[in-house]
């Protein structure tokens, strides 16, 4: 074997991957094609090739194919619930360490707060099922917690996605605890050259690889200080396969590439049906355009004049029903079709509260998964600074997730219907509460003038003992 051999066998063994990523990447790739839409959709070639199609027109149809992105929309859904408010932070030991401030606001060297990373680490994990975040420190050979404060050194947050994560292995303690012991992924990737970084125990190497020459520009070799591998796995649901977790969008993108070809049908027929297709001899002489005339030679024979070639395909109704049925399957799947819905559906209330608690059992399993990330996490940070976590990460745990709409009809109906007082008292309770009104005792009484209805004679009543009684005689409440 020559040294070009050699070379090529080397390079594919530092970008390759284990046969879980190799198994996994091209799911991982449809999912996150599903999930970006757009340009990288198109280029993806998701539309069913028709046969004897040209590759100019096949092209046309992807130009002018919308997407319904419904996988965006559910996870969008998924994370503006399950962040709506931001999650408990009890730091402990942590909590007045140097630098702390400076990772709360800004945990990833890019701009990003604790909520904002961990927002975007919910949304990938949504996305793949799983993501993956480093806490590093960088060791740049200080002596002190000072000389680390003024070189601007502290632990941060790398996110990355399984497309990335090419490698990795687990070995079983014998304690009965797995640890992680290898772990490969691409750093960065600059025109053509990539950026590897290799974890172990016992060493970091960092590759930089050109992929067009394919060769190896630069290797650096580092001693883990950890003897560990400060990587924390953030599962969306875990699956039966440690490092892979189940995605919220895997049926669904099925489902939208169903909708985005449907769309597709609906474009080509009513272009068949507003733009027939002509039939005509050669010496035919065709217009174009509404109106226009057709020159057939005189001695043309009677049976190849030229005639208009009727679509008989699907009807576009019928295609719209399909991919309204499609639709709602998503909705049902995700658990979001009350949450979803562009207009009014004829869904009792028990059908919808049963909904409305399927999808917050949801988004609490999800809550739970971010909090145990969140909580690894913290660990590593501390260990980082030679102390351990003490402290408590709370996620919301119930969403409340109510059809306030059809709560206030029911108030309304409800007083309408009452007759007893501590009844309406109460039902002004709560909606005071949707409101947001706040610090209001109903059982303040206001004085006010009463009058007898037979004599006419006005009396005032101080409290409500006495208005109840005035009313029992025959008093009726005046304006005055």
């Amino acid at each position: 074997m020559d040294i070009s051999q050699l070379m090529t066998a080397e390079i594919a063994g530092i970008l390759g991957g284990n046969h879980i990523y190799t198994s996994y990447r091209d799911q991982w790739q449809y999912l996150y094609e599903s999930y970006i839409g757009g340009e990288e959709y198109r280029n993806a070639g998701h539309l069913t090739k028709y046969q004897l199609e040209t590759d100019g027109e096949y092209n046309q149809r992807l130009e002018t194919t919308p997407l319904e992105n419904h996988c965006k929309s559910v996870i969008q859904v998924y994370t503006s619930f399950l962040f709506r408010d931001q999650p408990y932070r009890e730091l402990g030991t942590l909590e007045n360490t140097a630098g702390i401030e400076d990772f709360l606001r800004d945990a990833d060297h890019d701009g990003r707060n604790i909520n904002q990373f961990m927002k975007e680490c919910s949304t990938w994990s949504s996305v793949f099922g799983h993501a993956w975040v480093m806490v590093v420190k960088p060791d740049v050979g200080a002596v002190s917690v000072a000389d680390e404060l003024e070189a601007g050194v502290r632990p941060y947050l790398t996110l990355l996605t399984p497309l990335v994560v090419v490698d990795w292995n687990w070995s079983r303690q014998p304690s009965g605890k797995y640890m992680l012991d290898y772990f490969k992924y691409i750093e960065d990737v600059n025109g053509n050259l990539r950026t590897v970084k290799e974890w172990t125990p016992e060493f970091i190497t960092t590759y930089t690889v050109d992929v067009e020459s394919e060769v190896v520009e630069e290797k650096i070799v580092e001693p883990n200080g950890l003897g560990w591998i400060p990587a924390v796995c953030a599962y969306n649901t875990r699956s039966t396969v440690r490092g892979v977790g189940i995605s919220d969008i895997a049926d669904i993108a099925d489902a939208q590439k169903m909708i985005y070809n449907s769309t597709s049908e609906v474009v080509e027929s009513i272009k068949l049906d507003t733009h027939p297709s002509l039939v005509a001899t050669p010496e035919t002489n065709v217009g174009t355009g509404a109106g226009a005339l057709i020159h057939i030679p005189d001695n043309l024979d009677p049976g190849l004049k030229p005639y208009a070639l009727e679509f008989s395909g699907a009807s576009v109704d019928s295609i719209y029903k399909s991919i309204e049925h499609t639709t709602n399957a998503i909705d049902k799947m995700a658990n979001t079709g009350a949450v979803r819905a562009t207009e009014s559906r004829t869904l009792s209330g028990v059908a919808m509260e049963t909904e409305f608690q399927l999808l917050n059992a949801r988004l609490s399993e999800k809550a739970d998964n971010m909090e145990l990330a969140e909580e690894q996490i913290w660990k590593i940070y501390a260990y980082y600074g030679n102390t351990e976590w003490t402290g408590e990460i709370k996620y919301p745990g119930s969403f409340n997730i109510r059809d306030t709409a059809n709560e206030i009809n029911q108030l309304r109906t409800a007083k309408e219907t009452a007759t007893d007082k501590r009844v309406t008292k109460e039902i002004d309770r709560k909606l005071m509460e949707w409101m947001g009104i706040e610090d209001v005792d109903l059982d303040d009484f206001v004085p006010h003038v009463m009058q007898n209805s037979i004599t006419g004679e006005l009396v005032i009543a101080e409290t409500e003992q006495q208005h109840l009684a005035l009313a029992a005689l025959g008093y009726t409440h005046t304006n005055e």
